[in-house]
């Protein structure tokens, strides 16, 4: 894993986007010498054209991110994988036009831009195909040995299930603790006679993750010290789990991580650099749809044929615990909560009426949010706000769950792409971890992903209720 702006990015995918990207850029002269071969006196520009084919490669490749092709969790076959690099050319093209039309300066003629696009979507379609071969050569991946082999330890083996939570590395063996009880595969403890150095190397590890369940006992403190002089990375459970999930692990945490592990720091200057962002996204998207937010407005009037309100206010936990009134489209019935109990949307839930059940799945409903985040009440990108009923009860059952109100809600969230709708504690747990992970980590490049990847969302309609 690389640690991209806080974020952790898989190394193979970092490595594909880096071929990607100069396959893209290269598409550009491609499309040049296949529209004037002909015309060798056209070449003598072409050293000029740099600008024209780093607009068109990153507009490009970040429709292919919004499209959720650099997933770590990817795991449709190729006719998914096509169908996605297929729409994220269509958007790009889309995109690439309106931008040619905005600044002309760096348009690029018809000819070279259709041949361009032809040739960019047959290279990257060519690059996937040798990189999920390539991707499974045990050689390339990275060998992590597992120091412990018991209840802490076997969270990673009941956990790390799916062939993408190993991507870009391969479990060596779970090392034995003396007075530890062993609950993982017998088959993949070792016992060593050795010291823990000389067993490393003889296995060719990468990294070490430590975890040993009572640290006070045994603790083979001046072995894994060894281990890092030897140039073996050593890493702890938790941010193993954080590295490879995404999310932090809450019934391994201790509240002594929270304040020694790296993250978890907002200074002046990324307050500022968040509010900026928000208040540019937020106007640029209001441009955009306000078409789209009158013809939602004059659908539920159609609806409810002009009785009940077009709009839904619900008070809403912000930073800091204070309070709010969130602004969303009506999608429900107007009389939802005549019995005065609050309550989780469920799995087609009776009090949503037909247009705002497509709202829902399209996200429509969260539009006049927007504005919400233009008074400063929400982020773009943060944690789903929650009602303060669900709030308190959470709080009380799930633990580290007040963690998350250290700062503003948002729109959309790490969360919500990365987790369905939760509609129990258990749920809301799970999502937490999510969120965590994102409070942690936060940073401008992690919200660009977010916003990328909830386009993802919305046109796949994953996560709705």
């Amino acid at each position: 894993m690389i640690k991209l702006f806080g974020h952790f990015v898989p190394r193979s995918f970092f490595v594909l986007g880096l071929v990607e990207f100069c396959i893209l850029l290269g598409a550009v002269y491609v499309g040049v010498w296949i529209r004037f071969q002909q015309f060798p006196a056209a070449w003598d520009d072409v050293a000029s054209l740099w600008p024209q084919a780093v607009v068109f490669a990153l507009g490009f490749q970040l429709t292919m991110v919004g499209m959720g092709l650099y997933q770590r969790n990817l795991r449709e076959g190729l006719g998914g994988m096509a169908l996605r690099i297929t729409l994220s050319g269509i958007v790009a093209v889309a995109v690439l036009s309106l931008l040619f039309f905005v600044f002309p300066d760096l348009l690029l003629g018809r000819g070279v831009f259709g041949a361009a696009f032809v040739a960019g979507l047959v290279g990257v379609v060519i690059t996937r195909l040798v990189f999920f071969h390539v991707i499974d050569q045990e050689t390339l991946k990275r060998r992590v040995l597992v120091l412990g082999a018991g209840r802490r330890a076997a969270h990673i083996s009941e956990r790390l299930r799916r062939r993408s939570d190993w991507r870009d590395c391969r479990l060596v063996g779970y090392v034995h603790i003396p007075g530890e009880h062993d609950e993982v595969a017998p088959e993949l403890v070792i016992r060593r006679d050795t010291t823990l150095v000389e067993l490393a190397q003889a296995l060719k590890v990468d990294e070490i993750v430590v975890a040993v369940q009572d640290r006070r006992k045994g603790f083979p403190l001046h072995e894994i010290l060894d281990c890092r002089m030897a140039g073996i990375d050593v890493v702890d459970i938790l941010t193993f789990f954080e590295r490879q999930t995404g999310r932090v692990m809450l019934d391994l945490m201790q509240p002594s991580w929270l304040i020694f592990s790296d993250g978890f720091r907002y200074g002046a200057l990324r307050v500022v650099t968040k509010r900026a962002f928000d208040v540019g996204i937020s106007l640029l998207l209001l441009a955009v749809v306000w078409p789209l937010m009158l013809l939602a407005a004059a659908a539920i009037l159609i609806e409810s044929k002009g009785k009940g309100p077009v709009f839904y206010g619900q008070v809403r936990v912000g930073e800091n615990w204070r309070l709010f009134q969130v602004l969303k489209f009506r999608s429900m019935q107007v009389d939802a909560e005549a019995d005065g109990k609050a309550r989780f949307a469920s799995k087609r839930d009776p009090r949503i009426t037909r247009v705002g059940g497509f709202m829902r799945r399209t996200r429509i409903d969260e539009l006049p949010q927007l504005f919400n985040v233009l008074k400063g009440d929400m982020s773009f990108v943060g944690p789903r706000p929650e009602r303060p009923v669900f709030v308190e009860k959470l709080a009380a059952g799930i633990p580290f769950y007040a963690e998350r109100h250290r700062v503003k809600p948002g729109i959309t969230g790490w969360a919500q792409i990365c987790f369905p709708y939760a509609d129990s504690e258990e749920g809301t747990a799970q999502k937490l971890q999510y969120d965590l992970y994102y409070v942690k980590n936060y940073s401008l490049f992690l919200d660009l992903l977010i916003l990328l990847h909830t386009a993802e969302v919305v046109l796949w309609g994953r996560g709705a209720r």
